[in-house]
């Protein structure tokens, strides 16, 4: 703001003297320093102490059983409400389900700004626990790294989120926006529990400017983060089934018109299909950004990633980077027959389609149709009611991301920040379908450690998840604090 003061014609009110001016326009820069300094000296986090909560919050969350199916969320929702209720911060059940509970807390900012919005989801993926080497639910730690169910995906986040709000609350920031932290039930598997509800009965209670939620995929090599990556874009799922008829019958007797057989050849045609490749500004600028860092050989295949024979090569050798510039369709189930001698009436295969932000799907359903060629076999759009809804990508250009930024060169100056866009699905979308900017962004990994989210002994390491408190404190200040 300009000074409060100044010199006015002899015909106004008295000038004042230069000296006196200057002593206080010297006092003003110097209260207005020290107040920097001051405002500096509060936002000082102990690292240590951050990293240890947040462990421990980690640990209790992946000990609670959260399988989704059926989820049973709420016990999660109740744990938080106790550690928020010990800090002095009032908080909300959201259970629209039985068992299913979401929770939401706010700490109140002065209103110059519109809230920002932290949040994490409760569930996660079933367990195969007989190709675990640990108890997928004991979060037992060895060298450093964290193992069980949820470590990464997504609790890692919920701890986090967590550890941030009772910073905030403890040094007292004096905050131009509510920072609202989100716990959320179902985001594993689409019900009446998850987002969808609560966008639509409680969205008063989240309504937001900004979002920070889980997808950003930053990765570490060698033991140091290259990059820290924020989704600004995200792919939608959108499933089809393949459904083949044909005339059954006896397994003696071979059949032209066998509904497994015509099933199997779309299955093929279906999952080897390179279906078009396209950039948007999201995925442009993260292949832009990514060549700087890479070595010669692959920066040349991110500076014509569109070209057809580097498409070939990231087919082969970076399948994820293959899968971010088209509508993937990758089948996943098939569905046929009772018995080994019946031929059976039908058959089905389930195909797993990620869709591009933009892309129009009835369009792509006519491509995948020419595509199989067969009268015998229908391409089904599967009911998405509950699903993540098409929504724009986050700008490039915000307040918020510029934070990310520059919380990134403070927590780890060698790395840079990739926008991208996820193949995977995440609530966001929810979110900038009601025209909220939401970034995702996560606990630094290695591709390995990237590997386990989903899969057997998922893992992080406790140093990553201190980096990322971290990280994600110097982001939320820099935008939410004076």
């Amino acid at each position: 703001d300009a000074l409060p003061i100044y010199n006015r014609s002899p015909g106004g009110a008295a000038l004042i003297p230069p000296t006196i001016l200057a002593m206080f326009v010297g006092g003003y820069l110097f209260a207005t320093a020290s107040l920097s300094l001051a405002q500096s000296k509060r936002f000082s986090l102990n690292s240590e102490q951050a990293q240890t909560e947040a462990v421990h919050f980690l640990v209790d969350l992946v000990r609670i059983d959260t399988q989704d199916p059926p989820g049973d969320e709420s016990k999660v929702a109740n744990y938080i409400e106790g550690v928020l209720k010990n800090e002095g911060i009032e908080s909300e059940i959201l259970e629209p389900a039985p068992g299913r509970a979401s929770i939401v807390a706010r700490l109140k900012g002065n209103g110059k700004k519109r809230p920002l919005l932290l949040m994490g989801h409760e569930d996660v993926v079933p367990v195969d626990r007989s190709h675990w080497t640990v108890d997928p639910f004991a979060a037992n730690e060895r060298d450093g790294v964290i193992y069980g169910r949820g470590a990464s995906d997504d609790k890692a986040m919920v701890a986090a989120n967590l550890e941030v709000l009772l910073q905030l609350k403890r040094m007292r920031v004096l905050l131009d926006r509510d920072v609202i932290f989100l716990s959320e039930a179902s985001e594993e598997m689409s019900s009446p529990a998850g987002m969808a509800t609560i966008v639509d009965r409680y969205w008063d209670k989240i309504d937001c400017e900004f979002a920070l939620n889980e997808g950003g995929g930053s990765l570490v090599e060698n033991g140091a983060v290259k990059y820290f990556g924020v989704a600004t874009a995200e792919k939608l799922p959108r499933g089809l089934r393949l459904e083949a008829t044909g005339s059954s019958g006896h397994g003696a007797v071979p059949r032209i018109d066998n509904a497994v057989v015509h099933l199997a050849a779309a299955v093929v045609k279906a999952g080897t299909w390179d279906s078009p490749a396209r950039l948007n500004e999201t995925t442009r600028a993260f292949f832009e950004r990514l060549a700087t860092i890479s070595a010669p050989e692959e920066a040349a295949l991110y500076r014509n990633v569109l070209n057809a024979k580097v498409q070939e090569e990231l087919k082969r050798k970076k399948p994820q980077y293959y899968s971010m510039v088209r509508t993937s369709v990758v089948p996943t189930m098939l569905k046929a027959g009772y018995k080994s001698n019946v031929i059976p009436p039908s058959a089905e295969a389930t195909l797993d389609v990620r869709a591009l932000p933009d892309e129009d799907l009835g369009k792509f359903r006519e491509m995948l149709v020419e595509i199989i060629n067969d009268p015998q076999v229908r391409v089904v759009a599967e009911d998405v009611s509950l699903s993540m809804p098409a929504a724009p990508p986050s700008k490039l250009d915000t307040e918020m991301f510029a934070a990310l930024e520059r919380a990134q060169k403070e927590v780890s100056p060698e790395a840079i920040t990739l926008p991208t866009m996820t193949t995977g699905a995440t609530d966001s979308s929810f979110l900038r379908a009601k025209g909220v900017q939401a970034y995702g962004i996560g606990v630094p990994k290695t591709e390995e450690e990237n590997r386990g989210v989903h899969g057997n002994d998922e893992r992080i390491e406790a140093k990553q998840l201190g980096l990322f408190v971290r990280y994600l404190f110097a982001a939320v200040t820099w935008v939410a604090a004076p």
